[in-house]
C-alpha cells in the first residue's frame, strides 16, 4: 500500500521513472501514486485556476459589469470547480471510493468551497494583521491562501474521495 507521500514505494517509482527516462508514466496511465498525481493535479488546479479567472474577467468586464462582480466570480467559480472535477476524475484520479457520481461530485464540490472559505479566511487574517504594516499584505496572503486552498483541495479529495485500499 502506498500511504505516505514522500516516502516509501512513491518514491521509489517516481525515481526509477527519472532513472529509466519513462516521463510519459508522469503524464499517461492509471496510476495511486500520490507523488505522480501530485504532478498532475498541479496542471488541473492551473486548468482550473485559467477556467475560473478567465469566465470571471470575462463576465465582469463584458457581461455583467462591476455591480454583478459577485455573481461574475460565483459563476466563474463553478466552471473553474467543474473543469477541476473532470479532469480529476479522468486524469488524476480514477476510482472513486463513492459508487454514486453525484455523491462524488457533491463532495468533490464540498471539499472545494471549503478550499474557498479557507482562501477567503487567510485573505482576511492578513489584511487584518499586515494592512497598516505593507501595503503588498493582498499578494501576500493570495500566494499562501492559494498554497493552503491548493493542498487542502488535493489531499482531501485524495483521502476523503479516491484513495481506495488495494484489497476494495
Amino acid at each position: 500500500m502506498k500511504e505516505s507521500f514522500l516516502g516509501g514505494e512513491n518514491m521509489q517509482e517516481l525515481l526509477e521513472i527519472f532513472k529509466k527516462r519513462q516521463f510519459r508514466k508522469l503524464f499517461a496511465g492509471a496510476t495511486n501514486n500520490t507523488l505522480i498525481q501530485f504532478f498532475r493535479y498541479c496542471f488541473v488546479g492551473g486548468a482550473a485556476t485559467i477556467v475560473d479567472w478567465g469566465l470571471s474577467s470575462l463576465l465582469f468586464y463584458f457581461a455583467f459589469g462591476q455591480q454583478y462582480a459577485v455573481l461574475a466570480n460565483g459563476l466563474s467559480f463553478v466552471a473553474g470547480l467543474l473543469t477541476n472535477y473532470f479532469l480529476s476524475t479522468f486524469w488524476v484520479f480514477r476510482s472513486a471510493k463513492i459508487k454514486s457520481r453525484l455523491a462524488e461530485f457533491l463532495g468533490f464540490a464540498v471539499i472545494g468551497v471549503v478550499g474557498l472559505l479557507l482562501t477567503l479566511g487567510i485573505t482576511k487574517l492578513f489584511e487584518i494583521g499586515m494592512a497598516d504594516i505593507t501595503s503588498a499584505y493582498q499578494i501576500i496572503s493570495k500566494i499562501v491562501s492559494t498554497a493552503v486552498a491548493f493542498l487542502w483541495n488535493f489531499f482531501a479529495r485524495k483521502y476523503l474521495l479516491y484513495n481506495k485500499k488495494e484489497d476494495e
